[in-house]
This record gives C-alpha cells, sequence and structure tokens, in this order.
C-alpha cells in the first residue's frame, strides 16, 4: 500500500466514475445552509500533472478524461462533473486532473470542512503544504486514514459525506472497508458514506457488493461501471464500482443519464456495459 501512487492512474475512466458521482453528491449536499463536513480516507494528492510525471508513463487518462474534453454532447451529469475539472484548466488544454480534495475545495462553501487522510508519506507531505493555509477549513492528516476515520464522527454539524477508496493492492483492504462502514455507522447513522472499489480478478474483488449490501439492507445504491473485458491472465483494471450508503433521492435519475453514455464513450470493447442497482427506503 505505501508504494502506490495514483497519479499513475490519473484521469482514468475510474476516476470519472468515482469523481462524477462525488460532484452530485456534494452539489447536493451544499443545498442546505447548514455546514457540510467532507471525510476523505484516502486522500492522495489534490492535483494531477497530466502533460508530465507519472501520469505519462501510461497516460491513463487519454481512455478516461481525455475522451470527454472536447466533447459537446455531454448529459447534464457529466457536464457538472467536467466543469468543475475545467474550473482547474482555464486555458482550455487539458493539462492537470483535480483528485477529491482538489474538487471538494472547489464545492464546498466556507462554513462546510474537509479532512482528509493520508498514509503515503510523501503524498501526506505535498497535501499538508497544498492546504497549509486552509485550516481549520481544511486539515490534513498523515496517517490511517480507515483509524482516521472514527476521531471524526460524528460531524458536530451532522452532516457529512465520507469518500473511502483506498487502493485494495492490500487485499486485507475489502475487510477494512467494510468495518469502517460498520464503526462508521453505529457513531454516524445518517452520513452519506460513497465506496469505490476497482473491478480486477480477484476474488475479494467480485464478492465486494455482496458483502457491502450486507452492511445496511435499505438504503444503498451500487453502480459499476465496465470498460472492457478482462485481459488474458487477469490483469488490470477493467472497470470499478461505487456503492453509496445513504444516498440522495436525485442519485438514481442522475445515474441513469449519465451512465449509458458514459459506456459509449468509453467502453473499450463488447464487453463494456453498466450495473445500476438500490434498494432505497
Amino acid at each position: 500500500m505505501l508504494s502506490y501512487r495514483h497519479a499513475f492512474h490519473a484521469g482514468n475512466h475510474a476516476d470519472v466514475l468515482k469523481h462524477a458521482i462525488l460532484v452530485h453528491l456534494l452539489h447536493y449536499l451544499g443545498q442546505k445552509d447548514k455546514p457540510l463536513w467532507f471525510v476523505d480516507t484516502h486522500a492522495g494528492a489534490a492535483v494531477y500533472a497530466l502533460d508530465e510525471g507519472y501520469a505519462t508513463q501510461n497516460a491513463e487518462f487519454e481512455t478516461g478524461i481525455g475522451r470527454l474534453w472536447r466533447r459537446k454532447d455531454l448529459p447534464a451529469p457529466v457536464a457538472e462533473y467536467m466543469a468543475q475539472v475545467r474550473a482547474l484548466n482555464p486555458g482550455g488544454a487539458l493539462r492537470c486532473y483535480p483528485g477529491s480534495p482538489q474538487l471538494a475545495m472547489q464545492m464546498l462553501r466556507k462554513q462546510d470542512r474537509l479532512r482528509m487522510f493520508e498514509l503515503h508519506s510523501t503524498e501526506s507531505r505535498l497535501l499538508q503544504q497544498y492546504f497549509r493555509d486552509q485550516a481549520p477549513r481544511a486539515i490534513v492528516q498523515a496517517g490511517d486514514g480507515f483509524e482516521g476515520l472514527q476521531s471524526v464522527l460524528p460531524p458536530p454539524s451532522r452532516r457529512g459525506l465520507v469518500l473511502i477508496d483506498p487502493s485494495y493492492e492490500d487485499k486485507g483492504d475489502y475487510k477494512r472497508v467494510i468495518e469502517a462502514l460498520r464503526e462508521g455507522l453505529k457513531r454516524f447513522g445518517t452520513g452519506v458514506y460513497a465506496v469505490w472499489y476497482p473491478q480486477v480478478q480477484r476474488h475479494e474483488s467480485r464478492r465486494f457488493p455482496d458483502m457491502l449490501k450486507r452492511v445496511q439492507q435499505k438504503d444503498w445504491l451500487h453502480v459499476t461501471l465496465t470498460v472492457r473485458g478482462p485481459v488474458a491472465g487477469g490483469l488490470g483494471l477493467h472497470g470499478s464500482g461505487m456503492f453509496i450508503l445513504n444516498p440522495p433521492w436525485t442519485l438514481p435519475k442522475v445515474l441513469n443519464q449519465a451512465m449509458p453514455y458514459l459506456v459509449r464513450v468509453l467502453g473499450q470493447d463488447a464487453a463494456a456495459g453498466f450495473v445500476l442497482e438500490s434498494e432505497l427506503a
């Protein structure tokens, strides 16, 4: 886990799914005046360069955000997300990609709070430098986000969005996500929890959605974006999923608009598709 650097994957199809949903959640929750807390358990970096460094090695963004950048036919939910990416690229060229901390800073209001955790020493140091003048609005803590999460729940305002998206390089992360959700719901049962996970050829990944559904019988939504069939040998990311506990009522409609479009634009072969399921109260 400590060797993982998200910069290699910044702006790929998994980021598109995750961040399009995150933008909608932040927009919806920001409509009430009461302060909102956004907690990011595996924050990574705030901003990723796409024209130099790690991101250029595999250029995964070219089959993700790159395919959306020049399009004029974006459905409203995707356009809302793209507007936030464009805000970081005012010159019109796609040079940078916002991580979840940057998206949150762009969308949160002055009364809202951002709490970030990052275990990787280099990433956490860069993140602390980036937000050094933003305290107490934004605070970065170097350390394990699974453990740190419980220290900030429940938020004082009793309104919060928690993003949990570890790398899952350590297969123990799947179990730790489930444990973090169960403990989080005990402390803050009305919070919105958004969990990202990879679609890879690993037993833990395939059974993970069913594990998540057992955390809470009602008030959950699950969506996946598969962009291609698994490659021979089973290596690589062929899609990803998002599981949201206590989702807003608007999210199913938003995803029904966005997902067919994302499959059409980001799909790489005939195996591309999406799944959208929910159990809402």
